[in-house]
């Protein structure tokens, strides 16, 4: 037999190896259905491509295949992971790699082991309570919170100004920081504004924040903002905040 066709049955055989290790992780995943919160993908991992910031996956769920991104770490061709909030980009083109992904997941919360049922976590809405006491000195120029939200409309496109606290902070998402900031001013859930930014304000802080508009934002994967700042830029950062 020539080495060739050796070496084509020796990559099918390990081909079908895998296939059987992930129909065989897939089996231990699902016990634990009963356990996990809704929403969580269980996932067995096929191909693995490393750069320097993220860890790229090909993944096999059910029946289906696609791509995932997380953040670079150690992982394996049939290691299992599960993970609930992901980013859906589009035509999404990877300087580092010279490849362009069709449909790809910019997974948030990826773990080794099944995500237990709680109340679910968007990135588009604050974790936290409206905060109290916050003291914010006026910037010439400046929004308010309360009047984006009641002025998105005329404001969408638009580049603004605003300065907050820094009430949460998402790093290293699809290239960008999410950062959620309130001024004490706005209600019943508009007192949170969301802003990406390339930039890292420590949570705590205040700063002043300049960016465009954008209401009706949909990023796929359930994540649809009615309102948010996009790549802003931060400056004059204040870091002795006195509201946790």
């Amino acid at each position: 037999m020539r080495k060739s066709s050796v070496k084509l049955i020796f990559a099918f055989f390990a081909a079908a190896a895998l296939l059987v290790t992930a129909s065989c992780n897939r089996g231990k995943s699902s016990a634990n259905e009963d356990e996990m919160a809704e929403g969580t993908h269980a996932v067995t991992v096929i191909e693995v491509i490393q750069t320097s910031n993220y860890t790229y996956l090909q993944v096999l769920e059910d029946e289906g295949q696609y791509w995932i991104a997380i953040n670079a770490r150690e992982i394996k061709p049939g290691d299992v992971l599960y993970f609930s909030e992901a980013l859906e980009m589009k035509d999404f083109v990877s300087r580092e790699l010279s490849r362009t992904f069709p449909v790809i997941y910019f997974v948030q919360d990826a773990s080794d082991t099944p995500i237990k049922k709680q109340e679910p976590v968007s990135m588009g809405k604050p974790e936290l309570p409206k905060m109290k006491g916050i003291e914010i000195d006026y910037v010439e120029g400046s929004e308010t919170i309360a009047g984006i939200f009641a002025n998105k409309g005329s404001l969408n496109g638009k580049t603004v100004k605003i300065r907050g606290v820094v009430v949460k902070l998402n790093k290293n998402i699809m290239g960008k920081n999410w950062v959620h900031i309130q001024d004490g001013t706005g209600e019943e859930g508009n007192f949170d504004l969301t802003i990406t930014t390339g930039e890292l304000p420590a949570v705590g802080s205040i700063a002043t924040f300049e960016g465009k508009i954008a209401i009706d934002k949909d990023f796929g994967a359930g994540y649809k903002y009615d309102i948010i700042m996009e790549d802003a830029t931060v400056s004059d950062v204040k870091t002795d905040a006195q509201v946790f």
